[in-house]
């Protein structure tokens, strides 16, 4: 009896130590990287309801944002543990995909856009960036880690 118990409290440590080190570990809340993701959806917004207007006239702040949106990407990037903020940084400037980065590439091929093809882009566009800032903002706190550790 008692070496069944020994067996069953082994393998329960077993299977808990095997779940955690399997688990894929994220990084924790960072207030720069949530900031950074608030601030560039509204300003990228904001940017995308003149692509009705011709691009010429918004090249110098199409290229600031693009500019931003890498810095954002690269922060990411560099951070451990945030591969998956990194991948989502990677789609939303990608000028091949269909969001925020393939827009602006599409604007700038086409000159300028029409307001529906606009309107559901930034759509689009919102929803990723509230992917973003959602799997930020769900982040363990730096404070909270803490009290997990001890």
């Amino acid at each position: 009896m008692m070496r069944n118990r020994f067996r069953a409290v082994l393998s329960l440590a077993l299977v808990t130590y095997a779940a955690v080190s399997c688990a894929p570990s994220i990084a924790l809340f960072n207030e720069r990287a949530y900031d950074q993701a608030t601030t560039l959806k509204v300003e990228a917004l904001a940017l995308m309801e003149k692509a009705t207007e011709p691009f010429a006239d918004h090249e110098e702040a199409v290229e600031a944002l693009q500019i931003k949106v890498d810095a954002a990407f690269e922060y990411a990037r560099g951070r451990p543990k945030n591969e998956l903020s990194a991948r989502q940084w990677e789609v939303m400037r990608d000028p091949e995909r269909n969001l925020l980065g393939g827009f602006l590439s599409r604007w700038r091929q086409q000159g300028s856009l029409g307001a529906a093809f606009v309107t559901e882009a930034a759509r689009l566009v919102a929803d990723a960036f509230d992917q973003i800032i959602g799997l930020e903002s769900g982040k363990i706190r730096p404070a909270d880690a803490n009290l997990i550790g001890e």
